[in-house]
């Protein structure tokens, strides 16, 4: 693509791709570079007098921006299959520095008069703003605003995902419904903002409480929802719950303010106290109620003669 004095045409085209925003970068059927422009030359960080002759895969490192392996490389699929390519979704350019930049490509065959392939050209830009942006829609879709912990959505994903992956193991997958005890004599009193700086204080002990694998979702108000997944024994649920209320005992430090608040945990099993997510839900929410009805701090496991109980007590 090198300009050709005595052809205008030519040197319109090449004019053209010099001025462009996007990258463009040809190679030969050896896989050879052969011409970068200045967009392509600075977001790769290779000058096209250095990149020209040099294998395209050194000049245009492309990797998965998930796995950080290596993608496929829409130029070596062009000369390839001798067709159009491009880039799998979510891919990363490695500058020659190491400075990522998210892009999206188009490559294709380049054919000389008579139609024989004597390389590719690719053309790629700069997605990091928009990609970035789609990422933050997808991040608030899916957490809640306050405490910045999963939403219902994103914990039904994983729940569903959990309980496929109990039903495959023959494990148990332990549901904990969390809510803190007289939680609206502390917004009353002092205040929603002290409110709402209290809840992102038990949002944070909790997550550090759990495993990484564990979820941690805030069900609305000062209920909590904790998801472990593939939990051995039904200890293990209850050594979690342990943690928990001693973690979340101890002072909470709020602005001049210092609170110690108790919480109430309602634990149920998957697939031993129901045979789908909303009915364990559900038994956990009345082990939750359950507790409370015991004075609170602390935790219970779900039994059948809970039901009653609740029930009782809910219409006396």
């Amino acid at each position: 693509m090198n300009s050709q004095s005595g052809h205008p045409a030519t040197d319109e085209a090449q004019m053209t791709l010099d001025s462009i925003g996007d990258g463009v970068i040809s190679i030969d059927v050896d896989g050879k570079i052969t011409y970068l422009n200045p967009a392509a030359e600075r977001m790769t960080g290779w000058l096209r007098q250095a990149a020209c002759g040099r294998s395209h895969l050194e000049v245009l490192r492309i990797i998965d921006a998930d796995s950080r392996t290596p993608a496929l490389n829409p130029l070596t699929m062009a000369i390839l299959h001798n067709r159009t390519a491009t880039l799998s979704a979510n891919s990363v350019l490695i500058r020659r520095d190491g400075v990522e930049t998210a892009i999206e490509d188009t490559a294709a065959p380049i054919r000389d008069g008579k139609g024989t392939l004597c390389g590719a050209v690719i053309v790629f830009h700069d997605v990091s703003v928009t990609r970035a942006r789609s990422l933050e829609m997808i991040h608030r879709a899916q957490h809640d605003t306050l405490t910045d912990l999963p939403n219902r959505l994103l914990l039904n994903e994983r729940l569903t995902q959990a309980m496929s992956l109990a039903r495959r193991h023959g494990t148990l997958l332990a549901l904990m419904f969390l809510d803190v005890d007289r939680f609206k004599q502390i917004n009353d009193s002092m205040g929603h903002a002290i409110g709402d700086q209290l809840l992102r204080s038990i949002a944070h002990r909790m997550t550090a409480c759990v495993r990484d694998s564990d979820t941690v979702s805030r069900h609305g108000g000062d209920e909590f929802i904790v998801l472990l997944p593939e939990v051995a024994h039904v200890r293990d649920a209850i050594a979690c719950a342990e943690n928990l209320l001693a973690a979340l005992r101890r002072p909470h430090q709020l602005e001049k303010l210092v609170l110690r608040i108790t919480v109430s945990i309602g634990i149920g099993l998957y697939p031993t106290d129901g045979a789908d997510a909303d009915t364990v839900l559900r038994h956990a929410d009345i082990a939750m109620l359950d507790a409370k009805m015991r004075g609170g701090a602390q935790y219970q496991l779900f039994t059948p003669n809970m039901r009653e109980r609740v029930a009782a007590q809910s219409h006396s």
